[in-house]
């Protein structure tokens, strides 16, 4: 950790979900130390590479490394075996293509008993939004039948979860402080999420897939009385798509303070809004 005009840079990789961040904090810090005698040149000197500015190239997203590349990074940054397995890790998370790659790298980098240390709050909020029912069973607390029992719960919701799951998410609501208990009754917590912009994007992903996944098999588990599922086929000019997306945003913000005010919930319910293209986008 480096003090650089006052402003605290952390250079500890296993504090980062960003290589390139990483890799801009790390020049700043050793140049402030260093001053000439550290350069982009030096640099690609310590890594093995021609190119003098692939550092500055990387760092400004013009430039991906492959697998040569992270390990002659790894051997300029001079890592450890436990760093350079997980800078490796943190590059392909970040570069991949697909949020299905990136889960599947995101899972080896916490793997890492150094990141578990310092980000276990962390993967427990992409834990929370990866699965569903955690959402589910927050809103289910505030039916009057509700009961805190994992077997009452995993039975009451649609689909039926695994005791074992209804559990774990009793446990992990209230450790992220979701819930809290209040005269002996668990209660909804008001909460603000604080997280990495990396970890939220890609476990709302997952919620959103999960959730219209569940908006599927719902046609076919539930009476279409107890239900609502309509759509709107149509073309429309950017201008009128933004103005379509403004008044979704609008109406979900007005419907959510509307529906907050029920003071007798019988059922959990989701309400999906759904907009995206089925032609090339303009």
């Amino acid at each position: 950790m480096y003090s650089l005009n006052r402003v605290i840079i952390v250079t500890d990789l296993f504090h980062y979900l960003d290589y390139r961040r990483f890799l801009k904090d790390y020049y700043r810090a050793h140049k402030q130390k260093k001053g000439s005698a550290f350069s982009f040149r030096s640099f690609a000197r310590l890594a093995g590479m021609s190119s003098p500015n692939f550092l500055k190239l990387v760092m400004d997203g013009k430039r991906n490394l492959g697998p040569d590349g992270i390990k002659s990074f790894a051997k300029a940054l001079k890592l450890g075996k436990e760093e350079s397995a997980y800078f490796e890790n943190l590059v392909r998370f970040n570069q991949c293509a697909t949020d299905d790659e990136r889960n599947e790298w995101y899972k080896r980098l916490s793997a890492s008993k150094r990141y578990r240390e310092i980000k276990e709050i962390e993967k427990d909020y992409f834990v929370y939004f990866s699965r569903w029912y955690y959402a589910a069973i927050r809103e289910l607390v505030l039916l009057p039948e509700f009961r805190e029992d994992p077997d009452w719960i995993a039975r009451k919701l649609s689909p039926p979860i695994t005791v074992k799951e209804a559990q774990t998410a009793l446990e992990l609501l209230q450790k992220l402080r979701f819930l809290k208990r209040e005269k002996g009754r668990l209660v909804q917590a008001e909460h603000n999420i604080s997280t990495a912009r990396e970890i939220i994007s890609l476990a709302i992903a997952n919620f959103h897939r999960q959730m219209m996944q569940r908006a599927m098999e719902s046609i076919d588990r539930t009476m279409p009385d107890k239900r609502d599922i309509s759509s709107l086929t149509i073309a429309l000019s950017p201008e009128k798509f933004q103005e379509a997306k403004r008044r979704l945003q609008e109406f979900r913000r007005e419907l959510n303070v509307l529906l907050s005010e029920d003071g007798s919930p019988k059922s959990v319910y989701q309400i999906n809004f759904q907009l995206f293209n089925l032609s090339e986008v303009a």
